[in-house]
């Protein structure tokens, strides 16, 4: 069984046009599910109205976006408007971010990292549906509604490494969105916890999105390079050595990098090999109960450019059965 395949953009930014040639792939696909994660040169909401505009219209996924950046009800408005430009629904996805970010940008860290999110969803989630938001919490507060607009619906997301976050998932999102995390470590830890989230509220499960950095195995080409291109800052964060930890996995790059980069192949986590291995281990993924796999050419675009990232994610998508219709 193959779950849902989307496809992540790599390159984001101020250049608009980088976009379109990712929009028309995506569209060309059946109309998969762009995604877009958080760029720092850039908005990341304009890329999907840009493509709208130029008549590349597709359901986007934004994700996981750093909710130091944005108050909520930003956040709210622009996920709408990204929903009634492109005609598709939206899948809105936010994190705290790193400890260190937030330091950066606030000054100092969140006190608890769930109880800021609890309340950031809060109210993302009752503007987005309508209703009546009065919240005055620690982190965010807000007291209001957002002004209607025909659109399709918004789904709320929230990036997921660990258990605590992935029951407060279950509690209060619409999806749970991992990176890097292997197939197992979802299916043993992140869904018991999204379950018990759930149950405690009544509530259904969650939707779950893997996001995994993929590359077809070419001649001249070295999986372990490719995976620190595009991996290797996720790798020296405290929070995914954690994640990865609790999986199993060795994945210290600053003692050797090689072998950590070498222990996310071993471990399915870097989907490399060709088309049959690809189709493999995101058949793991499906085992596991994910629901959709966002392949990224990420490491490609960072090694080779962003002419070879788009010819890989054409091949990407290819390889797991999703010719062009």
């Amino acid at each position: 069984m193959m779950p849902n395949i989307a496809l992540m953009m790599p390159v984001g930014g101020a250049r608009m046009q980088a976009v379109l040639p990712y929009a028309a792939l995506a569209q060309s696909r059946g109309g998969r599910t762009l995604w877009l994660g958080q760029v720092l040169s850039g908005d990341t909401h304009h890329p999907f109205i840009h493509a709208a505009a130029a008549g590349f219209p597709v359901p986007a996924g934004i994700g996981v976006s750093l909710m130091p950046l944005r108050h909520p009800y930003d956040a709210a408005v622009q996920a709408q408007s990204v929903a009634a430009a492109t005609g598709h629904p939206v899948v809105a996805g936010y994190g705290p971010g790193s400890v260190s970010f937030q330091k950066r940008l606030l000054g100092a860290p969140y006190r608890s990292q769930l109880g800021a999110v609890r309340e950031y969803v809060s109210i993302l989630k009752g503007l987005l549906e309508g209703g009546e938001v009065a919240v005055t919490g620690e982190y965010f507060s807000f007291h209001g509604r957002l002004p209607k607009v025909t659109r399709p619906r918004v789904e709320v997301g929230l990036g997921v490494l660990r258990p605590g976050m992935a029951r407060l998932a279950g509690e209060v999102a619409d999806v749970a969105i991992t990176w890097l995390a292997p197939a197992a470590y979802i299916r043993d830890v992140i869904l018991p916890a999204l379950r018990e989230g759930a149950a405690t509220r009544g509530r259904p499960v969650p939707r779950v999105v893997a996001m995994v950095p993929a590359a077809l195995e070419r001649a001249g080409r070295a999986a372990e390079e490719i995976v620190l291109a595009g991996n290797r800052a996720h790798l020296g964060l405290p929070h995914y050595r954690d994640m990865l930890r609790q999986a199993g996995m060795d994945t210290d790059v600053d003692a050797d990098p090689v072998k950590a980069a070498r222990a996310l192949v071993d471990g399915g986590v870097f989907l490399y090999g060709d088309a049959a291995e690809l189709k493999d281990r995101v058949a793991e993924y499906a085992a596991a109960g994910v629901d959709e796999v966002v392949v990224s050419a990420g490491g490609v675009v960072a090694l080779e450019g962003p002419r070879a990232g788009l010819s890989e994610a054409q091949a990407l998508l290819a390889a797991l059965g999703c010719p062009a219709v």
